[in-house]
């Protein structure tokens, strides 16, 4: 029988000896109360190509997800029906375009980059944010680094951030940690989380999910969010 804390995409890469190092962080995963879902840079770049393997793309789409941001559009649109169903505040993060707000070499990674299109940073459509939703945008790797963020949630009185976005290894990292590190429990969706690099995706939430955070199946969150839905309707 599998172990449920081990239950996840990175089985097929992490070894029986390597599972031995981490069994001390083991522990009872659950999804805390007062939540918000906080959606990562789900923008149209990382969806430039289409569905095709992001090596394919790389010259002419470099910041393109390919295949891997295109599996996670109907978790995470599944993500966002339980979470608005269940009344939660919805924020999401993008980046900042104004060519006047920053130095031109301020960026959120060393990696080259063409010209900034700001069309490239739209919400994809899949998501678009709603009346009463919230978008941060952002000019580091972070969603708290520089950003109103933290006072937002301090004045909802939030606990729990459950995150889906991308890129597991980049933006959502940087969010998880410092989010952790701001004292909130943070539940990672799997299926909703994506990389340019599957392994990058797999390590990154192995690694996350013993030192940080929670990584949960999108069956797991959404019966959650269900269920506050009742207590809600009741």
């Amino acid at each position: 029988m599998a172990n449920e804390f081990e239950d996840h995409c990175w089985k097929d890469i992490v070894t029986p000896d390597l599972l031995e190092v981490y069994a001390h962080y083991e522990r009872k995963i659950s999804i805390g109360g007062n939540a918000v879902l906080l959606a990562i840079d789900l923008y149209e770049c990382v969806y430039a190509g289409g569905p095709k393997p992001p090596a394919e793309l790389a010259k002419t789409h470099p910041n393109s997800c390919g295949e891997y941001a295109y599996a996670a559009i109907e978790p995470t649109q599944r993500l966002f029906a339980a979470a608005r169903a269940a009344g939660l505040p919805i924020f999401y993060s993008t980046g900042d375009t104004r060519s006047a707000s920053r130095p031109g070499f301020v960026a959120a990674t060393k990696r080259n980059r063409p010209p900034v299109n700001p069309s490239d940073y739209s919400i994809r459509p899949e998501f678009k944010p709603q009346a009463g939703d919230v978008v941060i945008t952002k000019q580091r790797a972070s969603v708290f680094f520089g950003t109103p963020l933290i006072a937002h949630l301090t004045q909802l009185g939030i606990q729990t951030l459950i995150v889906c976005g991308e890129s597991t290894s980049g933006c959502v990292r940087a969010t998880a940690v410092d989010a952790y590190s701001h004292g909130f429990q943070v539940v990672l969706v799997e299926e909703c989380c994506f990389d340019r690099s599957l392994l990058s995706h797999k390590v990154n939430l192995f690694d996350m999910h013993h030192k940080y955070v929670d990584v949960v199946h999108i069956d797991q969150v959404v019966a959650h969010l269900d269920g506050l839905k009742v207590k809600k309707a009741s």
